[in-house]
């Protein structure tokens, strides 16, 4: 059993620097099959293979997925008709599966599996005659993709609460509504208390969709914040599950960054420092943990904890065209 956390109100500069460690935290096993994905289909079908899209939000992996022979685009005409093609673990809208087999390409879908699973539901709800109002952030590429199963007039996007009184639907109109799997989980209940709330008829998800890694690594950084003085996220800034982590440390009073690199650190953020906490987005690897470690140990001594509030077990199978 662990020790009590240090208090971080107590004088702290004759001590070493508590580093909590929260677990779970990096690789979920989305991320993890998206990258073996990409590392098996360079050895199936030889370098280069293309990638529409980062494969996941993490400079560090792309770049070592580079060094292999991924060559990354953002759309399909920049890939050549005869080279294979690997879709990123956000998922893509119908359109482009539909365009690579229309330009008869090769193509490995690397959609994590939990977010299939919300454009299934989509599908179900459209058939089933409801009006989709879909949780989730403009422009990021899960929200893209999800809202890209459905025609255009059957879903809306809803960002925020203040979003959630403008919408004009009836009582008689047929609702459901879905989210992205990266949010943060307390933001997304005030939104669909708020959705609840205005219509009572709205339709929900038969599971929550928001992914079970994003959960488990905003209720760590929940257990580590209050007793640190400092968190740091190890995530990219285009990375949403990273930025929610951020978030989540600042709602419990306590300051953050996000950083990807060690080399971003500045020694000044240790002044007066007695306990800093560390976790990492989900498309982060182990590796920047320890480096972020190792930096820290530069300037002073340490002395680590783990922190663990849930083991994870989840596995995804590869494609069959990757496996057979």
């Amino acid at each position: 059993m662990n020790a009590p956390f240090p208090d971080p109100a107590l004088p702290q500069d004759n001590l070493p620097l508590m580093v909590l460690i929260a677990a779970p935290r990096g690789f979920c096993a989305g991320v993890e099959r998206a990258i073996e994905i990409v590392e098996r289909a360079i050895e199936r079908f030889g370098a280069p293979v293309y990638v529409r899209h980062e494969i996941v939000h993490n400079r560090f992996v792309v770049d070592g997925l580079k060094a292999k022979g991924a060559i990354f685009v953002e759309e399909l005409d920049e890939v050549p008709a005869d080279m294979p093609v690997v879709f990123s673990a956000h998922g893509v809208p119908k359109s482009v599966p539909a365009e690579a087999e229309r330009r008869n390409m090769v193509y490995v879908d690397a959609t994590c599996p939990l977010v299939s699973k919300v454009h299934r539901q989509a599908e179900r709800q459209i058939e089933g005659g409801r009006h989709i109002l879909f949780i989730g952030h403009r422009g990021h590429p899960e929200v893209i993709g999800t809202m890209g199963q459905v025609d255009n007039g059957e879903i809306t996007l809803v960002e925020t609460v203040e979003d959630v009184a403008s919408l004009d639907f009836g009582p008689e109109t047929e609702l459901a509504f879905l989210t992205q799997t990266t949010l943060s989980v307390d933001d997304t209940a005030e939104i669909i208390a708020a959705l609840t709330e205005r219509f009572p008829q709205i339709v929900a998800p038969k599971a929550e969709d928001i992914c079970y890694a994003t959960s488990n690594r905003q209720s760590a950084v929940k257990e580590i914040a209050p007793s640190c003085d400092l968190v740091l996220v190890i995530g990219a800034p285009n990375s949403s599950n990273s930025l929610r982590l951020v978030e989540v440390a600042e709602r419990c009073g306590t300051d953050a960054k996000l950083i990807q690199r060690a080399s971003e650190i500045e020694p000044e953020w240790l002044d007066g420092v007695g306990t800093i906490g560390i976790t990492a987005g989900a498309s982060a690897p182990e590796v920047l943990v320890r480096e972020v470690v190792a930096k820290l140990g530069e300037w002073r001594a340490i002395e680590e904890r783990l922190v663990e509030t849930v083991q994870e077990k989840m596995v995804f199978k590869l494609p069959r065209q990757l496996t057979d």
